[in-house]
């Protein structure tokens, strides 16, 4: 994923009052359209049968047995829960604070990257709207551990939202896992960006941890991780040519507001000579010749020359 850490073109460097405004508004356009794109629950639930029985002719069953260990051991299942609810939405904030601090000429790569990711994942939320494995029945042998430890959190049985918000979130875009995908970019940023051993370390265990936990806690099907990262990686080689579209249309839109901003803050009009000048002793059409200026300082030309003569 080399194109999501490209320099930052000449000219664009980032800045924080620019950067907040723009983050929250791809961020509330993502919250709002995955709440909008409700597909229809029996046609989320058939995808979510369909990605399971693909699953079980590739002979994938990793959801089970996680699910299972977690339902069976609260140790772990209520910090499987914590981890769902909150890592999500702490570490990717993080992770783009440090970049913007700490490692600025890779930031705005990085951020283009997160954000055309994101948007892709909204795409599939609305092309394939997909029921998690905790919602279908329960003869399919998952555990809702949301809902079994949700006493323990501030989170209700409808996903991962503060308890009596649950109708605010989208419960059927689980197809792909964006849970997945953002903490594959932090960990692909700690790993490249990092100095320390642990802070690489970290990079690649973040992922890995926030893979098992989906699919432990019944929110996620393997293939949904798996979609995660294909969108990751699709949202990289996007990187450069969204961040030079982009650039094409500031630079656009720069050069049509600098005659606008020019002439108000020199408050001057268009210099109607177009810049021309007249060479010394030139005259300007249909001015007087010098035997005219003679003639008005009342000395007779005749005189002149009888002077020189002399």
């Amino acid at each position: 994923m080399q194109h999501a850490t490209a320099a930052p073109a000449p000219g664009h460097r980032p800045r924080w009052w620019t950067e907040l405004p723009l983050i929250a508004v791809v961020y509330a356009l993502y919250s709002a359209g995955r709440l909008l794109v409700r597909g229809d629950v029996s046609t989320a639930v058939e995808h979510g049968l369909a990605i399971l029985r693909l699953e079980q002719s590739l002979f994938l069953n990793a959801e089970h047995p996680l699910n299972r260990l977690l339902t069976a051991n609260p140790a772990l299942g209520i910090p499987a829960d914590f981890a769902y609810a909150s890592l999500h939405y702490l570490v990717t904030p993080a992770i783009l604070i440090w970049m913007f601090r700490r490692r600025k000429a890779a930031y705005r790569a990085a951020r283009t990257w997160l954000m055309t990711s994101t948007l892709l994942g909204l795409t599939g939320f609305t092309l394939m709207p997909t029921c998690p494995p905790r919602l279908l029945d329960a003869r399919h042998g998952f555990v809702d551990t949301m809902a079994q430890y949700s006493s323990y959190g501030w989170w209700g049985t409808e996903a991962s939202a503060p308890r009596g918000l649950g109708g605010m979130t989208n419960q059927y875009a689980a197809m792909p896992s964006l849970h997945v995908g953002w903490s594959v970019w932090c960990g692909v940023l700690l790993w490249r960006h990092g100095r320390h051993p642990l802070v690489r370390a970290l990079g690649v265990a973040y992922p890995l941890l926030t893979t098992l936990v989906v699919m432990g806690t019944a929110n996620h099907y393997f293939l949904d991780a798996v979609a995660g990262v294909a969108v990751m990686a699709a949202g990289a080689l996007l990187t450069k040519p969204v961040i030079r579209l982009a650039d094409r249309l500031k630079d656009r839109f720069r050069a049509g507001l600098t005659p606008v901003r020019t002439a108000v803050n020199t408050g001057k009009a268009p210099d109607v000579s177009a810049g021309c000048e007249t060479s010394a002793g030139e005259r300007i059409p249909g001015q007087r010749t010098s035997s005219a200026d003679s003639t008005d300082t009342g000395v007779p030309a005749g005189d002149d020359a009888a002077a020189a003569a002399r």
